[in-house]
């Protein structure tokens, strides 16, 4: 292999902007899911480009000698845990108001699971991600974010083990990439629920994304035929397009993954991600400003956005009505801006010589998480609590106000929680 060109490892922001497209069908399905039937499969386009920008920062730091297991995990650190806590701690505040003993035993139960990244493996042992439970657990979405962080753990020491081998680091990736992809087929007609929940079965789209970077990072030596230049022209659009109609004709009884989530959203995704920036889709829609802060703000957007909506069908006992869920986008909306500036941004790009302890206090409040949830669900859900009584279980239009009135309770406490976090 020739030596990766590491220089043109560079920001892009038309990768915000699929980012912006990724969490927008994933909200809109679950506000929506009568308008937008294949809004999940965002959350596949996301694997893919995660797994195209961790793998340029490995492979660049392998190539130019800088790559340290330590300041990698101490940025993923950074990046992940201050909107999750913030979150985390405000689904457990409003829990205690809102939710009876059995449903507040179950969310510390997956509150211990997000602290720990392992929920995906709690919600492949209870049930499947589309049956009629699924509206009461207000983190399933951390699924996703927990292969994520197991991809994270122990893609770098595969990378590490492999580059030594680097004449031949192409191949060894596509086999990679084919190989997973088998094995999620083969897992996919026997257990759908696995094929959705296991790392294993979700790893071929990250690798994917890894393939593509490796290829980005190759240094351009010959010229490239008209032909193909045309092609990569419009290849976003044949993106777009395949992302677009998986959204449209894939729904939640398709048997999704397999086909479906290689040629719509991981397909769809690696076509637009390949394509060059100058390209007139990334340029003028992907890139544009409005779509790119969507895609900036696209983390703390999608932590909020199911808590939200899953509290407010566990209170009112209900779907929320046309006009609640609207309200809780725009304050989904509030909150996932509130959480970028103030929170992440901060914790992220602030004082780097506070840096380390930053990564402390991240650690220590997730850790002060995960054995509260803990607690919560040994304590099965504290049933002495006032809140804790049938009561407070209103139908109809009541529940929704009850709904409205116990999130005023629950962020009258939150900002509190907010300020103890920033650097």
């Amino acid at each position: 292999m020739s030596q990766i060109n590491t220089s043109h490892i560079s920001y892009r922001p038309d990768i915000d902007g699929l980012r912006a497209l990724a969490v927008l069908s994933v909200v809109l399905f679950h506000a929506f899911p009568e308008w937008v039937h294949g809004g999940f499969i965002g959350v596949d386009i996301f694997f893919v480009i995660s797994g195209y920008l961790i793998s340029s920062i490995i492979y660049k730091g392998l190539d130019d000698g800088s790559f340290s297991f330590s300041d990698f995990y101490i940025r993923r650190i950074k990046r992940i845990f201050p909107a999750l806590i913030i979150v985390l701690i405000s689904c457990l505040i409003f829990g205690w108001f809102g939710l009876l003993s059995d449903e507040y035993q179950q969310l510390g139960k997956h509150a211990f699971g997000a602290s720990t990244f392992t929920n995906n493996f709690m919600f492949w042992a209870e049930s499947g991600y589309f049956d009629n439970d699924a509206s009461t657990k207000p983190l399933l979405h951390l699924w996703s974010l927990s292969i994520e962080e197991q991809f994270y753990l122990l893609w770098p020491l595969l990378l590490c083990g492999i580059y030594k081998w680097k004449a031949h680091l192409g191949k060894v990736l596509l086999g990679l990439t084919v190989g997973f992809t088998l094995l999620h087929f083969y897992i996919f007609h026997p257990d759908r629920v696995a094929a959705f929940y296991a790392p294993y079965a979700r790893f071929f789209e990250l690798l994917i994304g890894a393939c593509i970077a490796y290829q980005h990072l190759q240094p351009k030596t010959k010229a490239i035929h008209p032909l193909f230049k045309r092609f990569k022209s419009i290849q976003s659009f044949v993106g777009l397009g395949l992302i677009l109609i998986g959204i449209q004709i894939i729904t939640k009884e398709s048997h999704f993954p397999g086909w479906y989530a290689l040629l719509s959203p991981a397909l769809g995704a690696a076509l637009i991600i390949d394509s060059p920036q100058d390209s007139l889709l990334n340029r003028r829609l992907l890139s544009n400003k409005v779509v790119v802060w969507i895609g900036l703000i696209s983390y703390p957007l999608y932590l909020w956005h199911w808590p939200l909506l899953s509290f407010g069908n566990i209170v009112a006992s209900q779907k929320p009505l046309l006009g609640v869920r609207i309200f809780l986008i725009v304050l989904v909306f509030l909150l996932a801006t509130l959480t970028y500036y103030f929170i992440e941004k901060p914790m992220r790009f602030g004082n780097s010589r506070t840096s380390k302890r930053k990564v402390n206090l991240l650690i220590l409040y997730m850790a002060v998480i995960g054995i509260t949830g803990g607690v919560v669900f040994e304590k099965k859900g504290f049933i002495e609590r006032k809140a804790a009584t049938p009561i407070i279980k209103h139908q109809g239009d009541t529940g929704h106000v009850y709904f409205i009135t116990t999130l005023i309770n629950t962020f009258t406490y939150a900002p509190h929680n907010i300020c103890k976090m920033r650097p």
